[in-house]
């Protein structure tokens, strides 16, 4: 792959990630700027001028992202992907919301006024946000040339997708109210999911050595076969019965039919569902967000989380932003000392060449092969 001097060892890696079977060093991704490469010039004329420009120009798109390219390098674990979204939970657009967007975010307008009287959700593929979506996102892979992956949109799933189309407030209300009928359109987005997910992935998926592989936008995960985060950020809304009524057969049928997937646990008032996706066998990897702005997920306060995703046989997926470099080696040390490096990938933005180079040779001399100290109690104890 261009831009990409380490792929095939990367990709292997990967795999053995997925199984929970990683050697040497935990999985990473670390991008290091060239700032020798950059060009003023050249930046300010690819900065993007409007939201047309943004989001739906696939010309630009990829001229911007092959900049970004060419002026880092992708180390360890990380590599080329471009992420071409029409906001995070774009089925809702494909099913009737309107999309606004803007440059810094993108939101869907609520238009469902009762369920009762809405019709059965169904495949459209002539609704316009499917079919504008589906032609940026044909062409960025087209002229991506195979030199770097798109990545699958972030589609969504279950009562995130009914949100965005009726409301927070009336959902709940749906609950008490209907809870057949929101649990049968629930069903309906879970029915719809793959047809939606399977239109990008034939235009993404990369074959290599007779096999298919994909990743997934934002995350920067990779695998053989279909891959996907899932998530349910609703259900901070709700309470723990609630989720496995409405959204754990949902994920679990939908994680059945992914070769890899990594579930997205956002904010505190997620933790309470913790149990019931860990239940999920088919979740393979588990990442944790403190909220907007809060820590990251390298503290000591997220370890009873992690504890019961390690217990459940669940792979780490954890983001490193808060403080410095030594800080986060500090940090870090605690985490690889407590999970091992088998089964824990760590993601770390753009850092400078100096900064990367020092936890490239921090981790490869401290963190090689360590089996964990909580690991290994749960190891002995499922020997038992």
């Amino acid at each position: 792959m261009k831009y990409k001097e380490n792929w095939e060892e990367t990709k292997q890696k990967w795999e053995k990630y997925w199984k929970r079977e990683n050697t040497g060093r935990p999985l990473m991704s670390i991008i290091a700027e060239k700032p020798e490469a950059m060009d003023a010039e050249k930046a300010a004329h690819l900065k993007s001028v409007d939201v047309e420009d943004k989001y739906m120009n696939p010309e630009r798109i990829v001229e911007r992202f092959r900049y970004f390219c060419e002026t880092h390098d992708f180390l360890a674990e990380s590599f080329p992907n471009l992420s071409v979204d029409f906001g995070p939970g774009s089925m809702a657009g494909y099913l009737g919301s309107e999309i606004v967007f803007d440059m810094k975010t993108v939101w869907f307008r609520e238009f469902v006024e009762d369920w009762l009287d809405y019709p059965d959700l169904a495949f459209d593929p002539e609704n316009k946000w499917f079919q504008k979506h589906m032609e940026v996102f044909r062409r960025v892979c087209e002229l991506s040339g195979g030199d770097f992956y798109v990545g699958i949109p972030d589609i969504m799933e279950n009562l995130d997708v009914l949100v965005s189309m009726r409301g927070a407030q009336d959902t709940i209300f749906d609950m008490m109210d209907e809870p057949e009928e929101l649990l049968r359109r629930v069903n309906q987005v879970q029915d719809l999911y793959f047809t939606y997910y399977d239109a990008f992935y034939d235009l993404a998926k990369q074959m290599e050595n007779g096999k298919e592989s994909s990743c997934y936008t934002v995350f920067q995960i990779w695998g053989e076969g279909k891959i996907a985060k899932l998530q349910c950020d609703f259900s901070a809304m709700i309470s723990p019965d609630q989720f496995r009524e409405f959204v754990q057969e949902a994920l679990r049928g939908q994680a059945k039919q992914l070769n890899h997937s990594l579930y997205h646990l956002d904010g505190p008032d997620a933790i309470r569902h913790l149990d019931a996706i860990m239940e999920i066998e088919e979740i393979d990897a588990l990442q944790w967000t403190s909220g907007d702005y809060g820590p990251d997920g390298t503290f000591e306060e997220w370890y009873p989380i992690y504890d019961k995703a390690v217990a459940a046989g669940k792979a780490l997926w954890v983001k490193v932003y808060s403080g410095e470099t030594e800080e986060w080696l500090e940090r870090l040390d605690k985490l690889v000392a407590r999970y091992g490096s088998s089964a824990l990938f760590l993601y770390f933005g753009p850092v400078s060449r100096e900064n990367a180079d020092k936890i490239l040779a921090h981790a490869e001399k401290y963190w090689s092969d360590v089996e964990g100290s909580f690991t290994r109690e749960c190891r002995k104890r499922d020997s038992r």
